[in-house]
């Protein structure tokens, strides 16, 4: 169990810096090429469309992380007027339907894979699979995600802590 949670932090942590870079990177490109077309009267061709790309990535990793910290839209009012066996049927069936939507989205990157592949950028010229490539990463993250709440709901192992997430009722500052 304690090599799993390491892994997880250790993706965790993966996540957050590739956002941070993706993030440093879209701030350097844009302000670079404002300064670069207003100040020069030039700029750089790849900025638009590279921007454009890293946020696709940002995104998608974000989703990542913020589904794994419950910080996705949820129906939290319903779920609190639910007793105990409710709110693990609610968590069963929420991350079921989750981990079906995580399989579609990875299966249909997979057909889309040959045509993504066969396409490139307009003006960079990288194959599109980069840029759209990521949803294999988070189909199969959240999906992993899903199936492990999923499996931990089924058999009542679901924690404390992971449902007041689920309901709305965690509160950071009172449990760090």
């Amino acid at each position: 169990m304690k090599a799993l949670n390491r892994i997880e932090q250790l993706f965790v942590r993966l996540a957050e810096l590739a956002l941070v870079l993706l993030l440093a990177g879209m701030t350097v490109m844009v302000f670079g090429n404002v300064v670069l077309r207003y100040g020069f009267n030039s700029g750089w061709n790849f900025s638009e469309e590279m921007s454009r790309y890293f946020f696709v990535w940002l995104t998608f990793i974000g989703a990542i992380l913020a589904f794994r910290d419950h910080n996705h839209v949820g129906v939290e009012t319903f779920v609190r007027l639910l007793g105990p066996v409710g709110r693990q049927v609610c968590i069963a069936m929420t991350n079921l339907v989750i981990l079906a939507c995580a399989v579609v989205l990875f299966w249909g990157t997979w057909l889309q894979h040959s045509i993504n592949s066969s396409m490139t950028a307009a003006v960079v010229g990288i194959s599109m699979i980069w840029v759209y490539g990521i949803t294999y990463i988070t189909g199969a993250a959240i999906g992993l995600t899903a199936l492990i709440r999923l499996i931990r709901a089924l058999i009542g192992r679901t924690s404390p802590e992971e449902m007041a997430r689920f309901t709305g009722d965690y509160d950071l500052k009172d449990h760090h």
